[in-house]
Formats: C-alpha cells, structure tokens, sequence
C-alpha cells in the first residue's frame, strides 16, 4: 500500500528537521550543465548533468537510502513554461533530532553530485546516447533559395 502525503503547513522556526518543509530542495536546473551560474545551475558544469527531468533524479533518489517527495512546482527562473521542465524533488536530510538521515549526504550540495553522478548511468539516458541522429545532407545544385544576396528594391528615394 503507498504511503500517505505528508501534512503541508507554513514554515516556522520550531519545525522539527523531519517535516517536508525543512526538506531540501532540488530542482533539474540546479544540475543542468546547459544552464549558467545566473540561470540557476548550483553545481560545476563537470559535475553537471545535460537537460536533467525531475523522473530521472526521482529515479536515482528512490534506489537511494533517502526520503523524498516530488512536487508539480515550476522554478523561477526556469523561462520555458513546459512540462518537461516543471517538477521538484524534496529530500529529507536530517531526522527531527537533527542527526542525519545517511552519513553519505551531510550536504544538499552532496545529494547533487551524487544525483548528477548516477543520471548517466539510468538505462533511459544509456539509449538516448546511443541513437544517433538522422543528418540531411544537401546537394549544393538544385538545392534551392541557397545563399542569395539582399531582396527587393531597397530603399527610395
């Protein structure tokens, strides 16, 4: 049987470390290596990942000796409004004692690079890699409309 949704409630300093709203966030853009630094990317591009999705860090999470939970929520300083690029996952990191959960992820920083580390190795990204893309290739005669120079009159005088 699945488990229920946690409770949601404002935040407020005496939260305990086990409530969702003291979990930490991740969001694809955090760990695309095709994002900048001011679009949100919070990791170096050689530890990034390229066009992450929320399914596939939510993949590397459920193998993982963490806690989550993924939510429909869009980042803000993602432009595309697009499904593809909505979603974020919350990982609790720490117990209400304020211990933490797995001694391997001390930092959110960690839970990146780790989530980062195994994207590739997801048999959905083994495929994507090694379906090469169909190139057109074009016969320079007959090709049509190639390299012409300004249209029309221009302007009058």
């Amino acid at each position: 049987m699945a488990t229920s949704q946690p409770v949601r409630m404002n935040w407020h300093p005496n939260m305990k470390h086990n409530e969702v709203e003291r979990w930490i966030c991740i969001y694809p853009a955090y760990i695309n290596s095709k994002k900048t630094r001011q679009e949100g990317r919070r990791l170096p591009k050689e530890n990034c990942v390229e066009n992450p999705t929320y399914v596939e860090i939510r993949d590397v999470l459920s193998v993982s000796n963490l806690q989550f939970v993924v939510e429909n929520k869009q980042y803000c300083r993602e432009k595309s409004r697009e499904l593809q690029f909505r979603g974020r996952v919350r990982v609790q990191l720490r117990n209400a004692d304020g211990t933490l959960c797995n001694n391997d992820f001390s930092t959110r920083e960690s839970v990146m690079k780790y989530v980062a580390g195994k994207i590739p190795q997801l048999k959905t990204r083994q495929n994507k890699t090694n379906d090469p893309q169909p190139q057109s290739q074009s016969s320079g005669a007959g090709a049509g409309g190639g390299g012409g120079g300004k249209k029309g009159k221009g302007k009058r005088r």
